[in-house]
C-alpha cells in the first residue's frame, strides 16, 4: 500500500481546512489534494470531517473539549464496524488485562449491544448480577437515570462501573415480560473461579467452566485429575452454559484435553495467508470415555470453539440450546497514551469449516430450560401387601429421603445431560 508522506498529509489537511484566496495557494492546495488522492487518501471525507470538527468547536451551544471530540470520533468509527471492535481508554485497557487473569471490578455482567439496548450475554457465576437474578438474554434499558438508547456499548459499560460497594440501579426487561423491573446492584470485586468440579453420581463427573482465562486449560486438567482420583470414572459432563468466552488459547487447551489428534479450530483473517490452524496433541485425558457438553444461548466465543471442535470430531454429544453465535476474533493493539484498540481481525471456523458467526452451535440433543416439580408416587408396592412373600435376601427398609433437592428440580438441563451420559455409557457396554 502506498503511504502518503507525513509532510504531504499534514499539508493536505491544512489545505482542506484553510481557505486561501490567492491563486497560487489554491493551485498548491489542488496539487496536494491530487497527491493525496493518488496515495489513496479519502480527501473529500477528510475535508468533511475537518469541517464538522471546526463547526462543532465554533457553533455548538456549549464549549467542548477537542480531545473528547476526537475520542468520540474514534469510538464512533469503531462502533460502525461491528459490536466487538472498540477504543479502550487506559482504564478500560487495564480492566481487560485483569479480566483475563480472573479478577476485576464491576457487576459481573458480560454484555453486548442489540437494537440500541444493552443485552446480557451472561452473568458471571456468584456475581452481584447473578445473585440479583439477571439472566442471559435480559435487556438493560436504563442505568440509574440514563436511558441506554443512544449510548455506545463502551459508554453504557462505563456507567455500570464504579467503586466497590457503590450501588447502581438497572432497568431490566426479561423475555416474556411486558414491563421492565428495577434491580439495584452493589458493585463488587469480581473473582472468577474459572473451573470447578463435582461428582454428580458415583462414576459420573461434572466440570463447570465459567470463563476462559489464561490458566483455564491447566485448571481443567487438575479438575479432571481430582475426579479420576475419587474413583472409577464412567463419563463426564462439561458445562459451558453462560460462558461468554475469553482467551482463545484457553479454549484450545481445554478442547485438546479430550482429543488425540486433528484440527481444533482455525482462524482466517482478510488475507488468505493469515490463516492459523490450532491442532490437538496426542493424549485424550478422558481416555475415550463418554463426554457430554452442556451449552445454551449464553455460551459464546471460546465456548463455541470447544463445543464445535468436540462436535465435529465426534468426541462429544452437545446438549442444550443453540449457542450465542460469536465467531470472530478480536486482537488488542496497544496504542500511544496507554490506550488500546480492540479490533476484529479474523473469523474462526470449526474443524469442518463451519463459521459460527451469527449462527451458533446447534446441539445434537435439544433440552429446553424448564422448572420441574417432582411428584411423589403413592402407588402400592408388593411389600405393602399383607402376607407378602419375604425376599430371600431379607426385608429392605423404607426408601431413604434424599438429603437435598433432586437434581431435576435444581437444574433440569443438567439432569437431562446426566441421563444422556448414562444412556451412552450403558449402550457402550452392550
Amino acid at each position: 500500500m502506498l503511504k502518503l508522506p507525513h509532510a504531504v498529509l499534514r499539508s493536505t489537511l491544512l489545505a482542506l481546512t484553510v481557505f486561501v484566496p490567492t491563486l497560487h495557494a489554491a493551485t498548491t492546495s489542488e496539487s496536494l489534494d491530487d497527491q493525496a488522492r493518488e496515495a489513496g487518501v479519502p480527501v473529500t471525507q477528510l475535508r468533511a470531517f475537518a469541517e464538522v470538527l471546526e463547526r462543532v468547536r465554533g457553533a455548538y451551544i456549549e464549549e467542548v473539549d477537542e480531545k473528547e471530540l476526537l475520542n468520540a470520533a474514534i469510538r464512533g468509527m469503531l462502533y460502525e464496524l461491528d459490536p466487538h471492535s472498540a477504543y479502550l481508554t487506559p482504564d478500560q485497557f487495564e480492566d481487560l488485562q485483569t479480566t483475563t487473569t480472573g479478577e476485576f471490578g464491576g457487576l459481573g455482567l458480560e454484555v453486548t449491544m442489540e437494537d440500541g439496548f444493552v443485552k446480557v450475554v451472561t452473568p458471571i457465576d456468584d456475581s452481584p448480577a447473578a445473585r440479583a437474578g439477571i439472566r442471559a438474554g435480559d435487556l438493560i434499558l436504563k442505568i440509574d437515570d440514563t436511558f441506554v438508547k443512544g449510548l455506545s456499548l463502551e459508554e453504557a459499560v462505563e456507567k455500570m462501573r464504579g467503586e466497590r460497594d457503590s450501588k447502581v440501579s438497572l432497568s431490566v426487561l426479561s423475555e416474556g415480560e411486558e414491563q421492565p423491573r428495577t434491580v439495584v446492584l452493589e458493585r463488587d470485586r469480581i473473582k472468577v473461579q474459572s473451573v470447578r468440579q463435582d461428582t454428580l453420581e458415583p462414576g459420573y463427573g461434572y466440570i463447570r467452566i465459567s470463563q476462559f482465562q489464561n490458566n483455564t486449560g491447566m485448571e481443567t486438567g487438575k479438575a479432571l485429575e481430582k475426579l479420576q482420583g475419587e474413583g472409577t470414572l464412567k463419563g463426564l459432563i462439561l458445562d459451558l452454559r453462560n460462558n461468554p468466552g475469553g482467551v482463545l488459547d484457553g479454549a484450545v487447551q481445554v478442547a485438546d484435553l479430550f482429543l488425540n489428534s486433528g484440527l481444533i479450530v482455525y482462524t482466517q483473517g482478510r488475507d488468505e495467508a493469515s490463516r492459523n490452524d490450532y491442532r490437538a496433541h496426542a493424549g485424550d485425558r478422558l481416555q475415550g470415555l463418554p463426554l457430554v457438553v452442556l451449552v445454551n444461548g449464553g455460551s459464546a466465543s471460546a465456548s463455541e470453539i470447544v463445543a464445535g471442535a468436540l462436535q465435529d470430531q465426534g468426541r462429544a454429544v452437545i446438549v442444550g440450546n443453540r449457542t450465542f453465535g460469536k465467531g470472530s476474533v478480536q486482537t488488542v493493539l496497544p496504542i500511544s497514551g496507554d490506550s488500546a484498540l480492540k479490533l476484529t481481525t479474523a473469523r474462526y471456523y470449526t474443524p469442518e469449516g463451519r463459521s459460527i458467526q451469527a449462527e451458533g452451535i446447534v446441539p445434537d440433543i435439544k433440552v429446553e430450560v424448564a422448572s420441574v416439580k417432582l411428584l411423589k408416587e403413592h402407588l402400592p408396592r408388593e411389600a405393602d401387601l399383607p402376607h407378602h412373600l419375604m425376599n430371600q435376601n431379607g426385608e429392605s427398609g423404607p426408601d431413604a429421603e434424599p438429603d437435598e433437592e433432586p437434581l431435576a428440580s435444581r437444574d433440569y438441563p443438567l439432569s437431562q445431560a446426566l441421563s444422556i451420559l448414562k444412556g451412552i455409557t450403558l449402550a457402550g457396554k452392550r
